[in-house]
């Protein structure tokens, strides 16, 4: 197995993965990804489609981003700097509806999030630069992203930033109450 830990977060579905890192004088060693080991840690087979790699400046806030037809699942990992990562659970049938799980990402960690479809998905970058990789389930379709507002009320997110660097997009998402969610 790749992993060293995989640990459930507060909201079902989403999970933190923590690789095996053999680290020694010279640097370090890891798995990124290895469709057995993966599929047998979130119990289920996963096809991903899509790379996606960013780069982002110290106080660029992207999200929360969602598709709500073609929804993506995600497996986030940061190779370099630092993110404060955010998942919002939008699958209006969960217990867990509406509330999120936050968790500092960063290429000394070397964490990964796993967030299936039907989740919400931003990030802070807190240090200098972030370099930020994703796989995603299915392809990028920009006539059905959505973005549910970062700083909703009703979300309760304690964003580590008061006045993040946003996209024209991102400051004109929709608070939560009238935003479009999955059954």
């Amino acid at each position: 197995m790749s992993y060293e830990r995989v640990t459930p977060t507060n909201l079902a579905d989403v999970l933190l993965l923590e690789p095996k890192v053999f680290s020694d004088e010279r640097g370090f060693f890891l798995e990124s990804f290895n469709q057995r080991d993966f599929e047998e840690a979130i119990g289920k087979s996963v096809n991903f489609v899509q790379d996606n790699h960013s780069c982002s400046q110290q106080g660029v806030l992207r999200g929360l981003h969602f598709q709500i037809r073609h929804p993506q699942g995600k497996l986030v990992r940061v190779t370099h700097g630092e993110v404060f990562d955010v998942v919002v659970d939008l699958r209006h049938s969960s217990p867990c509806f509406g509330q999120h799980t936050c968790t500092r990402l960063s290429s000394v960690n070397h964490h990964q999030l796993w967030i299936p479809p039907g989740f919400a998905h931003g990030f802070l970058v807190l240090s200098e630069t972030a370099e930020f990789l994703y796989k995603t389930t299915d392809y990028w379709y920009p006539e059905h992203e959505r973005t549910l507002l970062w700083s909703d009320p009703e979300l309760l997110i304690d964003w580590p930033a008061e006045n993040p660097q946003l996209s024209p997009k991102d400051l004109q998402g929709a608070i939560l109450r009238s935003c479009e969610v999955f059954d």
